[in-house]
C-alpha cells in the first residue's frame, strides 16, 4: 500500500504541487494551508545544521514536537551501504533466534492447554464423586462413579482382553454376575463401607463371588485415591509450568521489540532504492525525516478528549555522498555526508482525530514489520481461546506465586485484556467503537468536535507566522536572497 493509497484510507486530502515548471502532480501528502520548499546544495553541506537549525527554531515556539518519520536508502556498492547492512544482517540474527524459541514455545502452549483440559475433565468426575460420597449411601448418584469404573477396567485392568478384570473373569471363569454388581456398587466413601456393602449381598450371592467382588472393589477404591490425589498434584505442576512459559514468552517480546525497530531503522527504503537518482555504482545515499510540531488548545469536554492544534509538518530528503573518515584516533569509521538537502514546512489545521490519523498514515508505511509479526503470534495465541486465560489467572492465584499488587491505585487502574497486558506495543485490537466517543451523546460529540476545528483555525494562524519566519531567518542566516 503506498502513500497516496494510505491517505485515501484515512480520509485524506492528497496535496497536488508543481513538481517541475508547468507540472503538477501529487506529494505523498495531505492538502496544507500553505507550505514553503527550499532546496540547498552545497559540496560541504552538513546534515545536522539545517535539520536541527529549524528543530530548535520551531520548538521554541510550538510545545509538542514529534519525530514521525526516519529513513534512509544507500546504493549498494556504496561503503555506507556495506556498513548498515553488517549491522542489519547481526540485529536480523538476533531476531530469528528469539522468533525461533518464541514459536516452539507458544507451540508447547498448545500441548500444555491440552493436558490440562483433559486433567480438568478427570477432576470433574472426581469431584462429583467426592460430592456424592457426603449424602446418605442409598441416595447417591452412580453416573460418575461408574463412568470411572470403566476407564479403570479399560486403562488398569486391561479390559476384556485381561483374564484379571472384571470381564476376563466374567468370560473365563463364569463369575457372569460381577460385571453387574461391580458397576451397580455406588461411590464408597471408604473401605468399611464397601465392607457393609459386600456383606448385605451375602444372603443373594455366591460367596466366591462376593470375595472377587470385594477385591475388585477395594483395588479401584484405592486406585480412584491415590489417581485423584496425582490428578491434582499434576495440575498445579501444569498451571505453574504453563505460567513460566507464558512469562518467558512476554520476556521474548519485550527483548526482541528494541531488535525489531533497529531492523525496521536499518533497512533501506524502498521507494528510495528506485529512484533515478540512487545509482548502484555510486557512492550515493538518500535519507528521509520528518517531524510534527504542533500548538494544542483543548476544548472544555469532560473528558479533555478534544483539542484543536496548529500544525508544523517539516520533511528533510537528502541526497548526499557519504564518505567513510575517522572522527579521532580509537573510533570506528563512520560515514560524513555532503550533498543536498530539500525541506518543506507546510501548515495544517487539525483536530486530535485527524493528528492521531496521520500518525496512523506513519505507522501503517513504516511499521509493517512489527504488525505482521505481533498480528502472527497474538492470532497463535488467540486460537487458544479462553482457556490459555482462565489458567494463567488461575495459576496466579496460586498461594505459592507472589501477590499482585492491591494497593488503591492499582484498583483504580482500568484492567487490560490478557492479550493487550501479554503484548503490550505489539498488540492491535480488534475495531471497537473509539474511545473517545465513549460517553458521549451524538449532539454533544458534534458541539466538541466543532469547537476543536475553530480552535484549530486560530492556532492554524500561528502556525502560518512561524513556518513564514523560520523559512525567511533560515535564509537571512545562510547569506541566501531574500525578496
Amino acid at each position: 500500500m503506498n502513500q497516496s493509497e494510505l491517505l485515501k484510507k484515512f480520509k485524506f486530502e492528497e496535496e497536488v504541487a508543481e513538481i517541475i515548471k508547468g507540472q503538477f502532480g501529487p506529494t505523498g501528502f495531505p492538502e496544507p494551508l500553505h507550505t514553503w520548499r527550499m532546496m540547498w546544495e552545497v559540496y560541504d553541506l552538513s546534515l545536522e545544521e539545517p535539520y536541527f537549525w529549524i528543530l530548535d527554531n520551531i520548538k521554541g515556539s510550538m510545545p509538542i514536537v514529534e519525530k514521525v518519520e526516519d529513513s534512509f536508502a544507500a546504493a549498494e556498492n556504496s561503503a555506507f551501504f556495506g556498513v548498515t547492512q553488517q549491522r542489519l544482517g547481526a540485529q536480523q540474527d538476533r531476531v530469528s533466534q528469539f522468533l525461533a524459541t518464541m514459536g516452539k514455545m507458544v507451540k508447547e502452549l498448545f500441548q500444555m492447554v491440552r493436558e490440562l483440559r483433559i486433567i480438568d475433565e478427570r477432576l470433574n468426575y472426581y469431584s462429583q464423586i467426592e460430592e456424592e460420597t457426603t449424602k446418605p449411601i442409598e441416595r447417591r448418584a452412580k453416573g460418575p462413579e461408574i463412568t470411572m469404573k470403566g476407564m479403570f477396567v479399560d486403562l488398569v485392568q486391561g479390559g476384556g482382553k485381561s483374564a484379571a478384570s472384571v470381564y476376563g473373569m466374567a468370560r473365563e471363569l463364569e463369575f457372569i454376575t460381577l460385571p453387574d454388581l461391580f458397576f451397580d456398587a455406588p461411590p464408597f466413601a471408604s473401605q468399611a463401607e464397601i465392607e457393609e456393602h459386600v456383606n448385605a449381598l451375602a444372603r443373594n450371592f455366591n460367596e466366591n463371588v462376593l470375595r472377587v467382588l470385594k477385591r475388585h472393589l477395594t483395588q479401584y477404591f484405592s486406585w480412584r485415591q491415590q489417581t485423584s490425589a496425582e490428578h491434582r498434584n499434576r495440575k498445579t505442576f501444569m498451571l505453574q509450568y504453563l505460567l513460566q512459559h507464558y512469562e518467558i514468552i512476554r520476556m521474548y517480546i519485550t527483548w526482541v521489540k528494541p531488535y525489531l525497530r533497529n531492523v525496521r531503522k536499518l533497512s533501506l527504503k524502498e521507494s528510495r532504492m528506485d529512484s533515478p537518482e540512487m545509482v548502484s555504482a555510486f557512492e550515493g545515499s538518500m535519507l528521509d525525516v520528518e517531524f510534527l510540531a504542533r500548538k494544542r488548545t483543548a476544548v472544555e469536554d469532560p473528558q479533555g478528549k478534544y483539542g484543536g492544534n496548529g500544525c508544523i509538518l517539516a520533511t528533510f530528503t537528502y541526497r548526499t555522498r557519504p564518505e567513510l573518515k575517522v572522527v579521532q584516533e580509537g573510533y570506528q569509521r563512520g560515514p560524513v555526508h555532503i550533498g543536498r538537502v530539500e525541506f518543506a514546512l507546510r501548515v495544517y489545521s487539525w483536530t486530535d482525530e485527524q493528528v492521531e490519523q496521520y500518525k496512523k498514515v506513519k505507522d501503517e508505511e513504516l511499521l509493517y514489520l512489527l504488525g505482521d509479526i505481533s498480528e502472527t503470534v497474538r492470532t497463535a495465541m488467540e486460537s487458544l481461546g479462553d482457556a490459555l486465560k482462565n489458567y494463567v489467572e488461575e495459576a496466579r492465584k496460586n498461594p505459592h506465586q507472589k501477590a499482585e499488587p492491591t494497593s488503591k491505585e492499582a484498583q483504580k487502574m482500568p484492567k487490560k485484556p490478557l492479550m493487550e497486558r501479554f503484548f503490550g506495543d505489539f498488540y492491535t485490537p480488534k475495531k471497537k467503537e473509539a474511545a473517545a466517543q465513549k460517553g458521549y451523546t451524538a449532539k454533544e460529540m458534534k458541539a466538541y468536535q466543532e469547537k476543536a476545528e475553530a480552535e484549530a483555525k486560530d492556532n492554524a494562524g500561528f502556525a502560518r507566522f512561524m513556518a513564514w519566519n523560520t523559512y525567511k531567518n533560515f535564509k537571512k542566516a545562510h547569506r541566501m536572497f531574500q525578496w
